[in-house]
């Protein structure tokens, strides 16, 4: 049980909110969600699964300049497919007319005014936690003077950043949060939802509470730097004198090899050195989702990852634990080869092709099997084979044998080599009472290695990736960089493989998570066309 489930069970057994539980997942529209994101809508979509409360969807869409509803449906999409649904869809927008008159009711009662000075002014006169601040010259408005030019700002009167409504509070707190904070500025933009009905938007710390006592929230659950403006959100609810829930906070996620920065990610983007914010290298849920990551394992992602009170680091090897876990379950099997060598029965009859039959998942005895054409030509991995071996390579060698996956033992003879030096041809004889079924089928050999056959396998493209970022830091920079210096210039490998004959555009669309037999875990890209099919790697096999 962590901090926040007692702190749940304490106010049930105190018949708080009627013992009722209300969360909500309150992403701003202005990018698409990433891993941290992930852990945040497992937390309180599960909170509220767990004790049988809801949780509502909340889109804090209150600075249209970079907000769109390209992100508001990759929210959705993304909520969906971790396997969530929420019990309501609202917007902090739904509530700019409330927001509005609780604004006059904060200036009529004389605990906010309209300032003039410019955001230069604000911030420096704003000074440091271990002195004062220096109070605004039009902090002691009248309130007729103050509503006058609300409302007049409200109007469209005034030109952007002219002038803020500012919260009284005190200029001399300790908590910076509290030296009058800014509640309304001027925005002449058009908002993705309300249009060009306001000009004036209301900022996050005046919407946040407000918005989660409009639902009826019980538990306001958000990430560790929230909790400086935990006071203020207090404060707000009590001046309004209404509902009041109660804000908990948790440590944010933060991996090694990864950026969890919007603003950082959109740079990446903008600027190409990913393909998109779904590129599979990226930290986003829709680049986890193409990459090959299951929802499932990014759900247990964030429960292995717990919940803390204090920030820290999480091994991203953690997450490729998860996604083994899970993917060992569920992926199907197939044989690839990625670097080619060709290999020769001599003994094998000239025509003939035999199909093998193949498990599609050993983990799953409902998966069945598959045929696999197998022929007198075929091609292996070039690392499966070793000229100069010594005794601690296992696989295949000269006078050494074999066994072929799912078929016969085979005996290495020779090689042929082009004019330099390349091996391009490998030769053997095979045993044909070594497949399964025939007198000497369990003659035990060192190794087993997969194969496709020339003439029936598919040429397709196999996308490698590795970790987006060369160092586990990547925002440590060193003077003069930044954090696009360290990005991994191995991060993308792009080469053609063989595939079985067996995959086609339908099946592999349809099946996506497919285990490369010795190789690693991929999935089948949307890029994939009948004329080529396109694999991303998601893990190796092992860490």
């Amino acid at each position: 049980m962590n901090f926040i489930d007692q702190i749940i069970e304490e106010d049930i057994r105190q018949g708080k909110n009627d013992a009722k539980v209300h969360t909500r997942f309150p992403p701003e529209p202005n990018g698409y969600l990433h891993i941290g994101h992930a852990k945040s809508i497992c937390l309180n979509f599960g909170m509220a699964k767990k004790y049988n409360g809801l949780c509502n969807l909340r889109f804090d869409d209150t600075n249209p300049v970079k907000e769109d509803t390209e992100y508001v449906d990759s929210i959705k999409e993304d909520i969906q497919w971790l396997g969530f649904q929420w019990a309501a869809e609202y917007y902090a927008s739904d509530y700019f007319d409330q927001l509005y008159i609780w604004a006059e009711q904060l200036i009529q009662e004389g605990l906010a005014y309209v300032d003039d000075s410019t955001q230069e002014e604000i911030s420096k006169n704003r000074g440091v936690p271990t002195a004062p601040g220096i109070e605004s010259p039009y902090r002691n408005r009248s309130v007729e003077e103050n509503l006058d030019l609300f409302r007049r700002m409200r109007a469209g009167e005034f030109p952007d950043g002219s002038r803020v409504l500012r919260a009284k509070i005190d200029m001399a707190s300790p908590n910076m949060h509290f030296r009058d904070p800014i509640m309304y500025r001027i925005l002449h933009a058009t908002h993705h939802r309300t249009g060009d009905k306001w000009c004036i938007y209301p900022m996050y710390d005046f919407a946040h509470g407000q918005s989660d006592s409009i639902e009826g929230i019980t538990h306001s659950i958000c990430t560790l730097e929230f909790e400086v403006h935990r006071p203020l959100y207090d404060w707000f609810c009590e001046a309004l004198r209404i509902h009041h829930p109660q804000q908990i906070e948790f440590a944010r996620l933060n991996m090694t090899y990864t950026i969890m920065s919007k603003r950082k990610m959109l740079q990446l983007v903008k600027e190409h050195h990913v393909n998109g914010w779904d590129d599979p290298r990226m930290p986003t849920i829709c680049g986890l989702r193409r990459r090959g990551y299951t929802a499932e394992s990014i759900r247990n992602f964030a429960e292995a990852v717990g919940v803390a009170k204090r920030d820290n680091i999480i091994d991203v090897s953690l997450l490729d634990f998860c996604a083994r876990e899970h993917l060992n379950k569920v992926a199907t099997r197939t044989m690839t080869v990625l670097d080619p060598v060709k290999l020769i029965i001599d003994n094998y009859p000239e025509d003939q092709v035999e199909e093998m039959e193949a498990v599609n998942n050993p983990e799953d005895p409902n998966a069945g099997t598959r045929k696999v054409p197998f022929a007198k030509e075929l091609w292996i991995e070039r690392a499966d084979f070793r000229e100069n071996a010594d005794k601690k390579f296992y696989r295949l060698s000269i006078d050494r044998e074999v066994r072929l996956k799912y078929a016969y033992i085979i005996k290495c003879t020779h090689i042929v080599k082009d004019d330099a030096g390349n091996i391009t041809e490998i030769h053997c004889t095979y045993d044909p009472n070594t497949r399964s079924g025939m007198p000497d089928s369990n003659r035990k050999v060192k190794a087993t290695i997969h194969w496709a056959s020339v003439k029936h396998a598919k040429k397709a493209e196999i996308r490698i990736f590795d970790r987006l970022f060369a160092v586990p830091d990547p925002d440590n920079c060193e003077e003069g960089k930044t954090f696009l210096d360290n990005l991994n210039p191995e991060s993308l490998k792009i080469q053609e493989g063989w595939v079985e004959p067996g995959l086609t555009l339908e099946k592999v669309m349809d099946t996506k998570y497919y285990q490369f037999e010795r190789l690693g875990y991929f999935y089948a890209d949307p890029d994939s066309t009948e004329e080529k099919l396109v694999f991303n790697k998601t893990v190796s096999l092992k860490q």
